[in-house]
């Protein structure tokens, strides 16, 4: 990754989008590190280190994501590279485990206020960030913008009948990430051309609050893709849809 670059990750206050900004940070970028509390944002910041700067941000709301790009462009001028990470698997409480969460999820009877909360994290927030900050991003010779989906998402996998993708397929979590999915193919169609380099990125099943810590991977395994292509320099490729592994993923 180049030294010097500007870097904001947005939900980086804990799990993946934390580890992503441990890393980047590492490599000599100033991060931002989204978080929707700002005591917690400036905790995972001290902890991260000299680099990682604390930024107040909640996607869903208009004005802390104003606010947060006039104080981006305030203090760095320009952004390079713009990490959609933050998302939530549900705004229930009491939710016991993964089974529940999928099984309190199904079409038939999942409550509308629910998918509508959802969505509005994942996949609205992103593209409400993404908007703000742009000016930030055409202001800088090499901008990117990562945004973090699921293969939960995919509507190819989804329609496969032999896919073990299939059968957790809900109109909740994996639905809000088709939505986004969908969203950052119209940005990749329309920023082709412009020097903006935009890609979709899978991670492994992580051990992270998302999923009450009952993922398969451990955080830095599953974030390793999400990291490489944040380290990506104006030579790396535009319009990726990648997995954990490294591999592409059907739309």
């Amino acid at each position: 990754m180049p030294a010097q670059r500007t870097a904001l990750v947005t939900g980086a206050n804990q799990g993946m989008g934390h580890q992503v900004a441990r890393e980047l940070v590492a490599d000599g970028a100033t991060v931002y590190v989204g978080s929707r509390d700002h005591a917690r944002g400036a905790a995972a910041a001290r902890a991260i280190g000299e680099g990682a700067v604390a930024l107040q941000l909640d996607v869903t709301d208009a004005a802390s994501v104003a606010a947060a790009a006039e104080r981006i462009g305030r203090e760095a001028g320009c952004l390079d590279l713009l990490v959609n990470n933050a998302a939530v698997a549900t705004t229930r409480t009491g939710v016991r485990d993964v089974a529940e969460l999928r099984a309190s999820a199904a079409p038939t009877r999942v409550p509308l206020e629910e998918v509508r909360a959802v969505w509005e994290v994942n996949a609205f927030g992103p593209l409400a960030v993404t908007q703000a900050v742009l000016p930030l991003l055409r202001r800088s010779p090499d901008a990117r913008i990562v945004n973090v989906t699921s293969a939960l998402g995919s509507l190819g996998l989804a329609a496969d009948p032999s896919s073990p993708q299939r059968p957790l397929f809900d109109p909740v979590y994996a639905a809000s990430k088709a939505a986004l999915d969908a969203l950052t193919l119209s940005l990749m169609v329309e920023l082709e051309g412009s020097g903006i380099k935009v890609n979709l990125v899978s991670p492994g099943f992580a051990r992270t609050a998302l999923v009450g810590f009952q993922g398969t991977e451990t955080v830095e395994s599953a974030a390793r893709e999400v990291v490489r292509v944040a380290r990506l320099g104006p030579d790396g490729p535009t319009g990726t849809f990648t997995t954990w592994q490294g591999v592409d993923v059907p739309w």
